[in-house]
């Protein structure tokens, strides 16, 4: 089992900036593809931006300029910087992560329990 822990939210002003970051743990796994997605009360949840282990990276079209997502796979843990952060980006934001066994037999999605992100204008 894999567990994916978020951590960084909080309260921002408009314009300002935050870090978040999603780190994974557990026996025996390896993890593919990561991702960022949020989700704001009675809508769905949708995608922020993704990450490859070798650094390739799509972002939505709202967050383009504005963030930016990495990871190091070594310590697994993944990150997304947030700059010039707007009111609409109030939400819960997910960590999502596709993992494998060290063997490659499974493959199994895991998401973790978000964290609160609220920009105030």
């Amino acid at each position: 089992q894999v567990q994916l822990v978020e951590s960084g939210g909080g309260l921002v002003q408009a314009g300002g900036s935050l870090r978040l970051s999603c780190a994974a743990s557990g026996i025996g796994f390896r993890i593919s593809v990561m991702g960022w997605y949020r989700q704001v009360p009675g809508k769905q949840r949708e995608l922020v931006a993704v990450t490859t282990r070798i650094g390739s990276a799509n972002y939505a079209d709202f967050v383009k300029g504005r963030f930016t997502i990495s990871r190091d796979n070594a310590k697994n843990t993944m990150y997304l910087q947030m700059n010039s952060l707007k009111p609409e980006d109030t939400a819960v934001y997910y960590c999502h992560a596709d993992v494998r066994d060290t063997l490659g037999y499974v493959t199994n999605n895991y998401w973790g329990q978000g964290t609160q992100v609220t920009v105030s204008s």
